[in-house]
């Protein structure tokens, strides 16, 4: 019930139906080879995006969430633009804007050194250069407060009509209350074509909370071809055939999820905030248990939850519990495959402690059939619903939640 417990672990079994959650450049489920079995995989990327997006953290966190994006500067024109500012003016501002957030991307096309277009027509004149753009070159993290400045700084440049100062341009925040950022993290990097502007922006780089793994299924699996085709609403009668032949990979398989959080390093990355620490905390496991990648939804409608959910607090080496699936678990006479996963993952457990022992505290709900009886160490009995359990314990210690 301390800070003492440094690290929290998540361990979640859940089962998906025929989806496509996470696709490959084909266009096909992402796969993995474990234990030397052929298995489906959900990309970390995919995962951490599905969940930072979702509704549980809008609802949990909203006003401290940021984004991810190339389009700081138009953002900052959009605002200068509203506000009155001519759009050269509003361009050429918004471009030092952005660069205080990375380094420009080359636009598309070229233009003439007196600003005009050139088009194929203009090759090989002299005085061409690359169309200037206002894009970044690579995703940044934008914290909730760095965005909140770049807006204030456009609204005062449109209604001053004065170019911006070096130092209204500091617009990175290394304090920062943005949730997702602080579990998740940004690398930022120098302009070595503008290095006596950029050279503190990697100091502003922040090392996230949280680790997040591939999802792979606990069994053998394969992507599947859906062949499918479409018929014309408006075919006559006596027409047949149809209007659309497609492909479509799919698969289904029950995935182990597996998510390790600092959470000291979480209440540093919040600037010392751990009523806010532990609302992203209980975001973040209430989000893993019920929020999957939108890939392919309206086709497949993969809405799932979490069958099975252990939580450990406790400052020892954390590890993941994926040994428990390098057998790829089978259905058998008396069990399916995710209460069969849920007897291995536990199994490990008590193996791994006999071993290793083990220090901390855990708390698990379990929705199939396998006895997960003294699993749990640590913790008092509680006779809310189990879910609602895990998630007030993944944040104990934090300080209460607002």
């Amino acid at each position: 019930m301390t800070m003492n417990e440094r690290f929290l672990q998540l361990h979640f079994l859940t089962s998906y139906g025929p989806s496509n959650l996470n696709r490959d450049d084909l266009g096909m489920p992402k796969t993995a080879i474990f234990g030397n079995a052929p298995r489906l995989r959900v990309s970390s990327q995919a995962l951490k995006r599905a969940w930072r997006t979702s509704d549980v953290f809008e609802t949990a966190l909203a006003g401290h969430l940021g984004r991810r994006t190339k389009k700081i500067g138009a953002l900052a024109m959009e605002e200068m633009l509203r506000h009155g500012l001519d759009e050269k003016l509003a361009f050429e501002w918004s471009k030092l804007i952005a660069q205080a957030f990375g380094k420009l991307k080359e636009g598309d096309g070229e233009e003439s050194a007196d600003g005009a277009e050139g088009g194929s027509s203009g090759k090989g004149r002299k005085g061409k250069a690359k169309k200037a753009s206002n894009e970044v070159e690579t995703l940044v993290f934008l914290g909730h407060e760095e965005e909140q400045a770049v807006l204030a700084l456009a609204k005062t440049l449109a209604e001053s009509r004065k170019s911006p100062t070096p130092d209204q341009l500091n617009l990175l925040r290394r304090d920062s209350a943005t949730a997702d950022l602080a579990l998740f993290g940004r690398m930022l990097t120098a302009d070595k074509t503008r290095k006596e502007e950029t050279a503190d922006r990697p100091r502003f780089s922040v090392e996230g909370a949280a680790q997040v793994a591939h999802a792979i299924t606990v069994h053998r699996a394969v992507p599947e071809d859906d062949f499918f085709t479409a018929v014309d609403d408006l075919n006559a009668g006596d027409e047949t055939g149809s209007g659309h032949l497609g492909e479509l990979g799919f698969g289904a398989g029950v995935f182990y999820l597996y998510v390790c959080v600092d959470r000291h390093l979480l209440v540093k990355n919040l600037g010392g905030d751990t009523a806010l620490a532990a609302r992203t905390l209980q975001a973040l496991a209430e989000a893993v248990a019920s929020v999957a990648p939108s890939g392919k939804q309206r086709s497949f409608a993969s809405n799932a939850r979490a069958s099975f959910g252990l939580a450990e607090l406790g400052d020892e080496t954390p590890r993941q519990l994926s040994a428990a699936f390098l057998k790829p678990v089978a259905e058998s006479s008396d069990l399916d495959v995710a209460s069969r996963a849920v007897d291995a993952l536990g199994e490990l457990v008590r193996r791994f402690d006999a071993v290793y022992g083990f220090e901390g505290r855990r708390l698990h709900f379990n929705a199939t059939v396998a006895d997960t009886e003294g699993l749990d160490i640590g913790v008092e009995p509680d006779s809310r619903p189990r879910f609602r359990q895990l998630i007030d314990f993944v944040a104990s210690g934090l300080g209460a939640a607002e």
